[in-house]
């Protein structure tokens, strides 16, 4: 067994502006890599920027970073950064700018190579140091050593060859109560799913069920404010602040929650639910959480009886059946299409490298049981 988390974490509101001087630390110019819309409604590009420019460290925007980043994306931000000679990346954002900030972080220090660098086994995986400020409460992108981008050349997702941590997280609840309410609760299945592929996964270890068990049960904590801001009579799609018991405190769990997957899944990675998830994704512009959900009840449904549903009894779930009803009430599936589903079964059968985290024999059979 082993365990290794090189990132410095920390969890509390306010946290930038608490701990600029280590954000500071990480260089003398800064490349802020975001979305359009999200980072600056919900404060934290500003928090970000104000820290920097506290401590005279300068910095330049990209905010062009697309859900489900693509790497024509990547190579565009990295191109800005090595034009504003950056030496250090902040995403700002959800799984999407925090995987791009990686694989940026990536193609600047390696600024000669084109985009085929990205996936290159072996190559050298020196990067510029990331710091990364998550504002939702799913990927765990802030303490993965994971970068999963868009190659539209084969219609999914994949993540990149390079294991690149970043060297700092800054995790404020404050930044959740402003996301849609749509957001939240796609990210915290997002969320579940990797509590459950890394507990039930070829790779697991005492040590990787650690963080999983403190996952789940952290998780737990904010079960019924996910139930209530999905239904929530009058609810805006804009702004959840204040709205059915969803609190900093809550916030923090969901934030909390999630890191601790996201520590989990970096010792065992992602199975099933994942790889098939990327195909629902690209083809029907499924959101990531959502699409994962899809997959995990069948998922769930190859484990042993008791193992799962000692399982879902540490996230407060009765069984199996509780487990899919949450998922209906607070994330609204459609039935994915035939084709779709086919698509994704046949693609992963190509991918050794997630079927082999499948704690069961990966075989074209079972994966048409879990798309049922």
């Amino acid at each position: 067994m082993n365990f290794y988390l090189p990132v410095t974490l920390y969890a509390e509101e306010h946290c930038v502006r608490t701990h600029q001087k280590e954000l500071a630390a990480l260089g003398t110019k800064a490349l802020l890599v975001t979305g359009r819309r999200s980072a600056r409604l919900n404060g934290s590009l500003a928090d970000v920027t104000e820290a920097l420019d506290s401590c005279g460290v300068s910095c330049a925007l990209f905010d062009e970073i697309e859900e489900n980043p693509s790497i024509e994306t990547v190579m565009k931000a990295r191109d800005r950064g090595l034009a504003e000679g950056v030496d250090f990346v902040v995403g700002i954002g959800g799984g999407s700018p925090m995987d791009a900030a990686k694989a940026i972080a990536l193609m600047i220090r390696h600024g000669r190579e084109d985009a085929s660098y990205l996936y290159r086994a072996g190559a050298d995986s020196s990067a510029l140091p990331v710091a990364a400020v998550p504002t939702t409460c799913g990927t765990g992108s802030e303490v993965t050593p994971y970068a999963i981008l868009t190659i539209h050349e084969k219609r999914t997702k994949s993540s990149i060859s390079h294991r690149i941590f970043p060297a700092l997280a800054l995790l404020d609840p404050r930044y959740l109560l402003t996301a849609p309410a749509s957001v939240l609760c796609d990210t915290a299945v997002d969320a579940f799913g990797h509590l459950a592929e890394s507990w039930f996964n070829a790779n697991a270890t005492d040590y990787s069920r650690m963080c999983t068990r403190q996952g789940l049960e952290i998780w737990s904590r904010s079960r019924a404010a996910l139930e209530g801001i999905s239904g929530a009579a009058g609810l805006t799609p804009e702004t959840i602040s204040g709205a059915a018991g969803l609190t900093p405190e809550t916030c923090l769990n969901l934030l909390n929650a999630s890191a601790m997957a996201g520590m989990a899944i970096s010792h065992t990675g992602t199975s099933l639910p994942h790889g098939l998830s990327y195909y629902l994704t690209y083809e029907a512009g499924v959101p990531h959480g959502k699409a994962v959900g899809y997959f995990l009840a069948g998922y769930l449904r190859e484990a042993p009886a008791d193992e799962r549903d000692a399982f879902l009894k540490i996230a407060g779930f009765s069984g199996l059946r509780q487990w899919e009803e949450f998922y209906a009430q607070v994330c609204r599936p459609q039935p994915a299409s035939p084709d779709i589903l086919e698509q994704a079964v046949r693609g992963l059968m190509q991918n050794p490298a997630k079927l082999k985290n499948s704690p069961w024999p990966a075989s074209e059979a079972m994966l048409r049981r879990i798309c049922r």
